[in-house]
């Protein structure tokens, strides 16, 4: 029997962190006198830093790797900095905030070119453009969801009832209280602030995802960047009220609507507040909406479009960001064929490229989209714009290809974007039989992209035009690439 030389809960000492990996998780390997072990890669959790030398925890032993987690930090990494904006510590929303930004992006233009090597065998010398920062690097998010929630730990000698902030990293039934979000402006965390100090006068606990009861449950705020509306919503279990019969429900209600509505006199930037009523045992905010403040939706405006964002509305939480993305795409595509051609966008979720592409002027767009309800949105966006070039299809892209093929429908272009960070692999032959001229891919992940690049150029006469790494969010670990593929 092979004898256990490191078991769940070792702690391996002095290990060198090399890299990040993509995701969020830490690259080291192990220095073992057992020539079994030595040289095994392990994967660490716990906000690390390339260069940090530092004590693991052992959390799993695979046959190939170890899983482990940061108990202490030896030595801190060089590049390692305090970020001058972070009043607010450390959470997993933003876990890479004191890597320097440049070296945020050197990180992610490396896991792009990590990710595609195996491209490289089909396609050598990929065409890479440098990486593209983010035009805003720090406040840039215009949604945030807060949690309500308790914090109860022996192991961290902890014993909170009320926070609202965000899940603590690998424990997701405790909720870490805040101060604040390091990527929000201060106006929305002023705002949080004082939803969260009212919130514990009233004597209404918590949910507790666990025991799936009681009232509190989300905090979501949207700010938009360009129009610079606000929209609150608070999300409760009226539930809490059945079991507790007591409680006067309509006062209690009352009183927190007339506080929400009040904050509208101090910042009249909030044009929209919505209670959520949302018994639901899912950890979702939004469910059964209702409007007691004013507008309906708040406006965003981003490539000389006006967008009306519901509170279920899929979008882009980096405005600036989005706006240079769309521009990006728009330039890779043939602008001056675009009014002769019918451009079908797939997986189009929580973009709104096909507006810019329809207000560029594109004979056709077809955007194919499973959820009904952000058809609806988009829709009235549409109408909004004055853009009657859009038709919306809502089915799953595998079924939908089918159907139109059968059809002897075509297309010129095609933009593919799964928001789910996957194409699913029954579309991707079908993507193949239209035969465009180009194709356009947007990925949120680089493994996913490298499948499907890869099936792409094995099986028909595509090659990539360029591969342009964009950063998604600063100081976490997202990361979007842009693929033009065309025909030669």
């Amino acid at each position: 029997m092979e004898q256990v030389w490191i078991k769940k809960d070792d702690i391996l000492e002095n290990i060198l962190i090399e890299k990040l990996v993509f995701g969020w998780k830490g690259f080291a390997r192990l220095k073992h006198e057992n020539p079994d072990y030595d040289g095994r890669v392990i994967f660490v959790t716990g906000w690390a830093i390339p260069w940090t030398v530092a004590n693991l925890r052992v959390l799993k032993k695979k046959k190939a790797f170890l899983e482990t987690q940061i108990v202490d930090i030896i030595k801190k990494s060089d590049i390692e900095i305090e970020h001058p904006t972070n009043k607010y510590g450390m959470s997993g929303g933003w876990k890479w905030i004191n890597i320097p930004y440049n070296e945020q992006l050197k990180i992610k233009e490396m896991q792009v070119k990590e990710a595609l090597q195996i491209v490289e065998q089909k396609q050598p010398e990929l065409p890479y453009l440098p990486i593209v920062g983010s035009p805003t690097i720090d406040w840039y998010r215009n949604k945030v969801e807060f949690s309500f929630g308790k914090f109860l730990s022996k192991k961290y000698d902890i014993e909170e009832h009320f926070n609202l902030g965000f899940h603590k990293q690998g424990e997701f039934s405790k909720i870490q209280d805040m101060e604040g979000c390091s990527l929000i402006d201060e106006l929305q965390n002023e705002i949080y602030r004082e939803i969260k100090v009212f919130s514990k006068t009233l004597g209404l606990p918590v949910y507790d995802q666990m025991r799936q009861e009681w009232f509190f449950r989300h905090l979501m705020i949207r700010r938009t960047h360009f129009a610079n509306e606000m929209m609150l919503l608070l999300s409760f279990n009226p539930a809490y009220f059945d079991t507790n019969t007591k409680i006067d429900k309509l006062s209690k209600l009352n009183l927190i609507k007339e506080f929400l509505i009040s904050l509208t006199k101090k910042y009249d930037i909030i044009k929209s507040i919505y209670f959520s009523h949302n018994p639901n045992k899912a950890d979702v905010c939004i469910w059964d909406l209702e409007l007691i403040y004013w507008e309906k939706t708040i406006k965003e405006n981003l490539q000389g479009l006006t967008f009306n964002i519901s509170p279920s509305s899929f979008f882009q939480t980096n405005s600036t960001w989005a706006e240079k993305l769309y521009s990006m795409v728009l330039d890779y595509a043939k602008k001056d064929e675009l009014k002769e051609q019918t451009v079908l966008d797939l997986y189009w979720g929580t973009w709104t490229i096909w507006m810019v592409f329809a207000k560029a002027g594109a004979q056709n767009i077809i955007s194919v989209e499973m959820v009904k309800s952000s058809s609806l949105d988009w829709e009235k966006n549409a109408k909004l714009n004055k853009l009657d070039n859009i038709s919306f299809e809502n089915a799953k892209v595998e079924d939908f290809l089918k159907k139109y093929l059968k059809e002897w429908k075509t297309a010129d272009l095609l933009i593919i974007d799964p928001a789910r960070a996957w194409m699913h692999p029954d579309a991707l032959p079908n993507i193949l039989k239209f035969n465009t001229k180009q194709i356009i891919y947007v990925s949120c992940n680089p493994s996913t992209l490298a499948r499907d690049l890869w099936f792409i150029l094995v099986n028909s006469d595509y090659k990539i035009e360029k591969i342009q790494a964009m950063d998604m969010f600063p100081h976490t670990h997202h990361i979007e690439t842009i693929v033009s593929l065309i025909k030669e």
